[in-house]
């Protein structure tokens, strides 16, 4: 259930290049990540609709445009707890951390619903 091939990227990384690897990677975010591997915000396609409506400058870097105040759950927490973060904050994209802060990993709606579509039969 979880995307442990996270894609990073710095904070001086510019907006059209994270639109772009958006784009050729199929994905719906990017973890904006320090040198020592933390969390320091997150972009996503939510966050590029954005962008694009306020015609900030595609050459600006994220780190003056993504979300900054993420939210992000421990590794080892359980489902429930994740997805109470995610419905609370409606988030679609929840970073995974270890103890120290590092990344590990990253939970997204369509990953859990892959995995929910596996395991569940539909019924009437």
């Amino acid at each position: 259930m979880m995307i442990e091939d996270v894609v990073t990227v710095s904070g001086d990384t510019s907006i059209k290049e994270a639109i772009q690897t958006l784009y050729h990677k199929h994905i719906g975010s990017i973890v904006v990540i320090d040198k020592e591997g933390k969390c320091e915000g997150i972009f996503t396609e939510r966050d590029a609709i954005r962008v694009v409506a306020t015609e900030v400058t595609l050459s600006t870097p994220l780190k003056e445009v993504m979300t900054t105040n993420i939210r992000t759950v421990e590794e080892g927490a359980t489902f429930a707890q994740a997805k109470n973060i995610m419905r609370s904050h409606s988030i679609r994209h929840l970073p995974v951390i270890d103890e120290q802060g590092h990344l590990i990993g990253l939970l997204s709606l369509r990953s859990i619903l892959n995995e929910v579509h596996d395991m569940v039969p539909i019924k009437r």
